[in-house]
């Protein structure tokens, strides 16, 4: 693995999330392998779990760590080619990607959704820059469409509370003289798949994609039943999608339900317009019922989700942005090892 794009980077998701479960174990257990390496974090917009979470883990594996706000720090660069700059772009990614790699051995980017055009955000300039013109590895720290960093940590979360797979229904289970029965339906004890809901939140602002995106990718990569549910015209990019069932009645989706991810994001169909606030939405208690909760923070309390499900003991948010450190961990222990 070259680069850390997207979640279809990893080979095998299981492994990566049995990896860095034993680095979690014993974080510094590595600190060997980035002696002498520097990563180098850009960040094109603001970041508190991102920031800290990918720092640490270059520390847990022994490596230097530079940052840069380029926002408010660097030059203003231009991405197209055979463009005459003398506008409001003073360097060209060619020049820039060049010159950062002479000075680490990873970059780290962090570039969000302009949510103005479509195909530039598609086309993720910014990120694709660098992996053009670069000469180390790039890992992806958020960009316009995805957050693979995120994506994995959730997966972590989810195997640490995941458990045995839940019995199904007693009724589901009782055996009978009917023909066409197998033998491990009718054994006492059957286990279902555990159901995960990723669910559309209301926000004042309008939001990318990019944390939805890289869930739904994650989980159709999992052995699971996943719905996703938000209000019509809320529908995310179908090619990423697929075939994932979507329920547009959100207590309908939530029931029976063992992890529920509250996310908002904005349309796609009619790109990245805020088409109602549907407060209703907001995740509550009732809705929630027995199942765990998830975000990716930050979050705005009592729009989003309810106070009184943030401070339960169902909350894994704050376990979600521990994780982050593990996810960017395996991740940069995986680049390092392809180095030797």
């Amino acid at each position: 693995m070259k680069n850390y794009f997207s979640i279809q980077d990893i080979d095998s998701l299981p492994d990566w999330v049995s990896e860095a479960r034993q680095l979690k174990g014993s974080p510094t257990s590595q600190k060997q392998l980035g002696v002498g390496k520097t990563l180098c974090l850009l960040f094109f917009n603001n970041s508190l779990r991102t920031r800290l979470s990918t720092q640490k883990a270059a520390m847990n594996l022994g490596m230097e760590v530079m940052v840069m706000n380029f926002g408010n720090e660097g030059w203003a660069l231009e991405y197209g080619d055979g463009t005459v700059m003398d506008q409001g772009t003073s360097e060209h990614i060619k020049e820039a990607a060049q010159v950062v790699s002479q000075y680490c051995d990873i970059v780290a980017i962090r570039a969000f959704a302009g949510l103005k055009d479509k195909a530039k955000d598609e086309a993720e300039e910014v990120l694709n820059g660098f992996i053009s013109y670069a000469s180390v590895s790039v890992v992806n720290m958020e960009s316009s469409i995805g957050h693979p960093l995120q994506a994995l940590a959730d997966a972590i979360t989810l195997a640490e509370h995941q458990g045995p797979n839940r019995e199904t229904d007693s009724q589901e289970n009782k055996t009978d003289d009917k023909p066409g029965k197998s033998e491990q339906g009718q054994q006492s004890g059957a286990r279902r798949k555990p159901k995960i809901v990723l669910s559309w939140a209301p926000h004042p602002k309008a939001l990318p994609h990019a944390v939805a995106n890289s869930f739904v990718e994650m989980m159709r990569r999992q052995d699971a039943e996943f719905v996703i549910t938000h209000p019509k015209g809320y529908e995310l990019n179908p090619e990423i999608t697929g075939d994932v069932p979507i329920e547009y009645n959100q207590k309908k989706a939530c029931e029976n339900a063992d992890f529920v991810y509250a996310k908002n994001w904005s349309s796609y169909s009619d790109y990245g317009k805020v088409l109602h606030q549907n407060s209703d939405w907001m995740m509550t208690q009732e809705k929630l019922g027995a199942a765990k909760f998830m975000h990716c923070l930050p979050v705005r309390r009592n729009v989003v989700v309810e106070d009184a499900v943030l401070d339960s003991g169902q909350s894994l948010v704050i376990e979600q942005a521990n994780n982050r450190t593990y996810a960017a961990q395996v991740v940069l222990k995986k680049l390092l090892e392809n180095m030797r």
